[in-house]
């Protein structure tokens, strides 16, 4: 299937012949959809703390914190093309010579235009680029309201002007203070100040694409004097890229490779999933991971960071729990008081199911299962109340096996088609903020390898488009989904109020993102 100059192509990606066969395979055989059981709710999967319970969790992490290495791991590689989506349309389709803007408004249906033109002014980059749309249209402002404000958007976007559309998202002017305006990548430091860090130090973890490097470290060096004598902490930044090794081949409807002009291969990234080989680098006790898009302005910031804190105190006090037993197991001197211990620890703290089959085990065969199920990385994930965001869920899922697990699942893994799968996930009480705590090393201080912990049937096959062809794509499974799909999983309900994600530019109008 592949010749001398495919090899050579292949191998300096970091990938091997036997790699690329078992990605085309997949194309071949499909991948199946998940088994749901149920949706994870209340006392069924999900946690949902009293304020006292809250609060003593809180205060275990905070007395315990300076005795572990924290990271933040922020995934922001994505560029904030997405955010505009709309507003690219706009500029190709609109021209306020011939309709006003609330008749192109009312043509394309674009509900979003609306919201953004009324709220123009709270926006947090509308004085920039007000000051740029003089120096590019010096008619403006003797133009009329339907021509300025076509002017704004192009001046927004054109990538001669200020090219938000490409700009990677984590630099976006994000909240407009008083003095100064923030972006995200800024207020992730803020935010880590309060929960992530210790001993007064922060370590933040940015996958960032390796093209704006330079940018983020030149707003760092801008911003890092002054956050640093605010928050009292002193900050540890580092960048990783999603890596050549983790892409995809591409093949064509047939499920063959698919070939450029030249007849190069075609690889393509693999999807967030990707980011579990980053992931994977990291040395640290506690890794906390949120998206970089979801942040709130300062007045909120001390609420948000209580939850995380909380997550990361039901994760020190799990893993505690976790680890003397695992020592004990170590030791193979157990009574049955105890090892029934283990077991009603792992079904009802850590909500695994044990096997219908352990009963009949000899005890030493149960010893080998329990320390085989407490000896996984572990994470311990916010779950938010449905309220129509979008999202994955916390769901029961049923592997292949018939072993029965925890596992956020987006929509597309389900099949909808079958009714009881669609009425599984109609009836999910929460979706899935991103809003993760880890636990990624053993009882022995010893980092876990991640890799070993995925379940490669949980990636995904897309339809997309190269040189006007059409071709399947690949991505791997998600960095929250299938990626973790091994690990110990506890979920815990936290408010709305933690998740403030910026999908399109109107979102910055929400109060969450709003200083006044």
């Amino acid at each position: 299937m592949f010749s001398e100059k495919d090899i050579i192509q292949i191998e300096k990606k970091g990938l091997t012949i036997e790699k690329v066969t078992a990605q085309i395979d997949l194309f071949k055989t499909g991948l199946p959809f998940v088994n749901l059981q149920s949706a994870a709710t209340i006392n069924n999967g999900i946690l949902k703390l009293s304020e006292k319970e809250k609060k003593a969790s809180i205060q275990l992490f905070d007395d315990k914190r300076n005795n572990y290495s924290i990271i933040k791991f922020v995934p922001a590689s994505g560029a904030a093309t997405r955010m505009f989506k709309s507003f690219f349309s706009f500029i190709e389709d609109y021209n306020p010579e011939q309709e006003t803007v609330n008749a192109y408004i009312n043509r394309t249906k674009e509900a979003l235009l609306a919201v953004f033109f009324v709220g123009l002014e709270k926006l947090p980059f509308y004085k920039i680029v007000l000051d740029k749309i003089v120096n590019v249209f010096p008619d403006y402002h003797s133009s009329s309201t339907d021509k300025q404000r076509y002017m704004f958007v192009k001046t927004m976007l054109d990538e001669d002007k200020l090219n938000y559309g490409f700009y990677p998202k984590g630099l976006l002017p994000f909240h407009e203070y008083r003095e100064h305006i923030a972006t995200a990548f800024e207020e992730h430091l803020f935010e880590a100040a309060l929960y992530a860090s210790t001993n007064n130090k922060a370590n933040i973890h940015y996958t960032i694409s390796e093209k704006y490097k330079d940018i983020f470290d030149g707003e760092f060096k801008k911003i890092q004097t002054i956050v640093e004598r605010k928050t009292n902490t002193k900050f540890e930044i580092s960048f990783s890229y999603q890596k050549e090794s983790t892409d995809t081949i591409a093949v064509t409807l047939e499920n063959e490779p698919f070939r450029m002009d030249d007849n190069s291969l075609l690889f393509r990234p693999s999807g967030h999933g990707a980011l579990l080989s980053n992931l994977n680098d990291l040395d640290a006790d506690i890794i906390f991971i949120k998206n970089i898009d979801n942040v709130v302005v300062f007045k909120y910031e001390d609420e948000v960071s209580e939850y995380k804190k909380m997550l990361a105190g039901i994760l020190m006090e799990v893993q505690n729990q976790a680890f003397n037993y695992l020592e004990k197991l170590d030791n193979n001197d157990l009574s049955r008081n105890e090892i029934l211990e283990i077991s009603k620890f792992l079904s009802l703290k850590m909500h695994v199911v044990i096997s219908s089959e352990y009963e009949k085990y000899a005890t030493e065969y149960q010893l080998e299962y329990l320390k085989e199920k407490l000896n996984r990385p572990i994470r311990v994930c916010g779950m938010v109340k449905n309220e129509g965001e979008p999202g994955g869920g916390p769901f029961w899922v049923k592997d292949e096996k018939g072993q029965v697990s925890l596992q956020i699942v987006e929509s597309a893994q389900i099949n909808k088609k079958v009714k009881s799968q669609k009425d599984i996930l109609t009836n999910a009480t929460h979706f899935n903020p991103v809003d993760l705590v880890c636990g990624i090393k053993d009882y022995k201080g010893n980092r876990f390898d991640l890799e070993q912990f995925v379940d490669h049937k949980t990636a995904f096959i897309t339809m997309k488009t190269k040189t006007g062809k059409d071709l399947k794509a690949l991505e791997l499974p998600g960095l929250w989904n299938g990626s973790m799909s091994n690990w110990n999983t506890i979920f815990v309900e936290v408010p709305l109020i933690t998740f403030n994600p910026v999908k399109t530019v109107t979102d910055l109008l929400k109060p969450t993102h709003q200083v006044k």
